[in-house]
């Protein structure tokens, strides 16, 4: 059997992985990728690889302990460096609204269904960990979900299962509410929806977007970031064990070390969001260079095996999705909310900030601005509504 028995070949190997897949998607533009995104195909091989051994020795698992927890607490922290609140005014109150609305119903249906899916996805207290990161990732984004891999006790197995119902659900959703979109004026007058000031809307949010698209970073630019970004992780680490410590001492043992570092580390993510540190070029490619390599590194802790019990997953997630549908529908019904932004909306939650605009510009060319501010929104508040789903959850167990 093939074992690698070098760390360094080990994390060499992840990278390289991770590399060759994206690159195949820039520059082969293969159609796979369209349905099946690199992010999990590198799951896909790494769970591949672990199956068959290639994984299996202790200078594999030492390089595992040193380096995931370090970059992960990094990968939080530059990701977060985006989500200045000021900018997320720009979609106004309304806005906002409608994001939470998605949010929050998606959280009524991963909670309300949790039970009757518990035993099929694996028993709850195997699976209610890798249930509320999977929340996490349907409010925010893949980071989020990979935040909770360490604040929460999340079992490989169960988070593989996530990461294939999250794959499969999300390019049905997206597929559906592209279909929706000549049913827009049907749901639109329906809920008497009000549109008067969507323009205005999408014009700030443009405007807010372009800012971060003009500056190039060099350098200097990756070398501090980088320093920078290690940094806060050895730090936010240390003071995680010491909030973990006062915790215990009053009788929250809820809060261990991985959960209080999480939150220390995304707090501190936001204020300094709103500092010259937001404004720094290369954050949204360091934070895509961490989330592979953490992806990588989690993934090849995981075998094939534990898919076994996706296709349930699956049927777990398709049931949130229609709760998600039929109360969002309630709540435009009340509201006067339009299918336009309601998509846009849930698919920021689901997919993230890169995938909110193909919805939005379905519709309009000029909603793009507002569908990538909404997923910005979503990476703000993932780790916090994954850590309260992961509260509630817990419940069952």
């Amino acid at each position: 059997m093939l074992t690698i028995t070098n760390g360094f070949t080990y994390i060499a190997f992840l990278m390289l992985l991770a590399g060759g897949l994206l690159a195949l998607e820039k520059y082969m533009k293969w159609k796979i990728f369209n349905i099946v995104p690199p992010l999990v195909w590198i799951y896909i091989f790494n769970m591949f690889f672990c199956t068959i051994g290639l994984y299996n020795s202790d200078e594999c698992s030492a390089a595992y302990s040193a380096l995931k927890n370090n970059i992960l607490y990094a990968m939080i922290f530059v990701m977060l460096l985006r989500c200045d609140f000021r900018k997320l005014g720009k979609l106004g109150p309304r806005m906002i609204c409608i994001f939470m609305g998605c949010a929050i119903t998606l959280g009524i249906g991963f909670f309300a269904l949790f039970p009757l899916f518990a035993n099929a996805l694996g028993g709850a207290d195997k699976t209610w960990g890798a249930t509320a990161a999977l929340y996490a990732s349907w409010v925010g984004g893949s980071a989020n979900m990979a935040a909770m891999e360490d604040a929460l006790p999340v079992d490989s197995g169960a988070y593989s299962c996530a990461l294939a119902l999250d794959t499969a659900c999300y390019s049905l959703w997206i597929a559906l509410l592209l279909f929706a979109v000549k049913y827009a004026q049907k749901w639109n007058k329906a809920c008497k929806a009000d549109t008067s000031k969507l323009d205005a809307v999408a014009a700030a949010a443009n405007e807010e977007v372009a800012k971060e698209t003009n500056v190039k970073p060099n350098a200097a630019d990756w070398i501090f970031l980088i320093g920078l970004t290690l940094v806060v992780s050895a730090v936010s680490q240390y003071i995680g064990v010491q909030m973990n410590g006062f915790f215990k001492g009053v009788g929250l043992s809820f809060f261990d070390k991985g959960t209080c570092t999480t939150v220390f580390v995304t707090i501190l993510g936001l204020i300094c969001a709103m500092t010259p540190l937001g404004k720094l070029p290369a954050v949204t490619e360091l934070s895509s260079v961490y989330l592979y390599a953490v992806v990588s590194l989690i993934a090849s802790t995981a075998t094939l095996i534990d898919l076994l019990s996706a296709p349930m997953w699956v049927v777990y997630g398709l049931g949130i999705l229609l709760v998600h549908v039929v109360l969002m529908f309630i709540l435009s019904k009340i509201f006067h909310w339009d299918l336009c932004m309601d998509s846009t909306a849930s698919v920021a939650c689901i997919g993230g900030s890169a995938s909110a605009p193909i919805i939005a510009t379905a519709y309009d060319g000029s909603f793009a601005g507002i569908g990538v501010l909404m997923g910005v929104l979503g990476a703000a508040i993932g780790n916090f509504m994954g850590l309260g789903m992961g509260a509630l959850l817990k419940l069952f167990v």
